[in-house]
């Protein structure tokens, strides 16, 4: 995917949750750090621009909800978390930008919880790439892509990377 695609699969995504949600009244973005955050802004923006109204948008540090933290040799590194609003009733859409084994989502989840009690989560995601091992599935998918289980899925933000693109690339032989 290229910069064009990145905007109209977030712009479609955009769509799909004002569709699903009839409009954006009640609705908190939280985007998954890293690459989460700033695709749920995105989103946020195409929102407020068709739906006249601004979507929260909030971020969500996972690190110590991960099942692999104390597998891990280093001590993982934890950053903010910090959603504007209570998301007590609420509906939240969980932005992130791949989804794969669904082990991050199952941590975000738990998460979420610690912060209250939504009404209804929802999961919107640029890259699904397949190949769960969690019985999780996204609501909102910019684009399915079919992969190798060791091939990387590279996605590139310009608020982080400088540029937007999306790659699979090959596992090395």
């Amino acid at each position: 995917m290229n910069t064009v695609d990145v905007k109209r699969a977030l712009r479609r995504i955009a769509h799909q949750i004002s569709d699903q949600n009839h409009g954006a009244e009640g609705l908190v973005l939280v985007g998954i750090r890293t690459r989460g955050v700033p695709l749920a802004r995105r989103v946020a923006e195409f929102l407020a621009e068709f739906e006249d109204v601004a979507v929260p948008v909030g971020e969500l540090d996972i690190a110590l909800y991960r099942d692999d933290v104390t597998s891990q040799r280093d001590v993982p590194r934890v950053h903010r978390t910090s959603v504007p609003v209570d998301i007590t009733g609420r509906t939240v859409v969980l932005v992130d930008d791949v989804l794969y084994t669904g082990r991050t989502v199952r941590a975000a989840l738990d998460a979420l919880v610690d912060l209250g009690r939504p009404a209804q989560i929802q999961l919107a995601v640029l890259v699904d790439r397949g190949h769960r091992e969690f019985p999780i599935r996204a609501d909102y998918v910019g684009r399915t892509v079919s992969t190798a289980r060791k091939a990387e899925v590279q996605v590139h933000v310009s608020e982080v990377d400088g540029e937007d693109r999306v790659a699979v690339v090959a596992a090395p032989a």
